[in-house]
């Protein structure tokens, strides 16, 4: 009778630890897959992020290839200008031309020099042209000469040295006379956050727009290398 007794003491003890240990696998189970479920939708969250990522590069490249078109739509129509500004003195020369008829029928003497001043105002006009001309061929050399190579400075790779570009940046001296407001304005444009402080463009471009290389080879020995941007 003990016997049996003893038995079933065991039994019921058994069963009380297997119940209790199985409740503990249990809730540990349920924060597994609480987990898992969590880990998926972050994995969820971060394909849509990296999704994101990529369409904003697609655009970019997209702006990046229409910038040349626009800058050279840009360039021609820049002599727009002239043309309006030589209507005005086609439409001055008019009356000038109109009042000279009267003059003319009042005597015969004054159609002489009518006609030389009529023959000097073209001259003058193709003077003119040609002189402005002759001055804007120096001034766009100097333009030219002004433009330096901006992925000398570290952090300015081809993209970001394209984005510059549009944006009117092609000096050190520009560079070095950025204020704060610029800077804002440019990192804004580059889709930036502290980088330009943080890489010492502004530092780098002065020393570089100095002439001073062995100063800037000592501050920045990384320059100009695979590890530039």
């Amino acid at each position: 009778m003990s016997t049996f007794f003893y038995m079933l003491l065991a039994f019921v003890v058994g069963v009380l630890v297997g119940w209790f240990l199985w409740g503990r696998l249990r809730g540990e189970l349920d924060s597994l897959r609480v987990d898992l479920d969590r880990t998926r939708s972050e994995r969820d969250k971060a394909r849509g992020d990296l999704d994101a990522c990529s369409r904003a590069r697609a655009d970019l490249e997209v702006r990046l290839r229409d910038a040349p078109a626009a800058s050279g739509a840009a360039k021609a129509s820049a002599p727009a200008p002239a043309a309006l500004m030589s209507t005005p003195a086609k439409a001055k020369s008019a009356p000038s031309k109109a009042a000279a008829k009267p003059a003319a029928t009042k005597s015969a003497a004054a159609k002489p020099a009518a006609r030389s001043t009529a023959a000097s105002k073209p001259a003058a006009r193709t003077a003119a042209p040609k002189a402005a001309a002759k001055k804007a061929a120096p001034a766009s050399g100097k333009a030219a000469a002004k433009a330096d190579n901006l992925r000398r400075l570290i952090g300015i790779g081809p993209v970001n040295e394209k984005l510059l570009k549009g944006q009117g940046v092609t000096s050190y001296a520009q560079i070095a006379a950025w204020t704060d407001a610029d800077v804002k304005r440019i990192e804004e444009v580059l889709n930036f956050d502290g980088r330009i402080a943080r890489e010492k463009w502004i530092e780098q471009a002065k020393l570089l727009a100095s002439g001073n290389e062995a100063e800037f080879a000592r501050q920045f020995p990384t320059a100009g290398t695979a590890s530039n941007t």
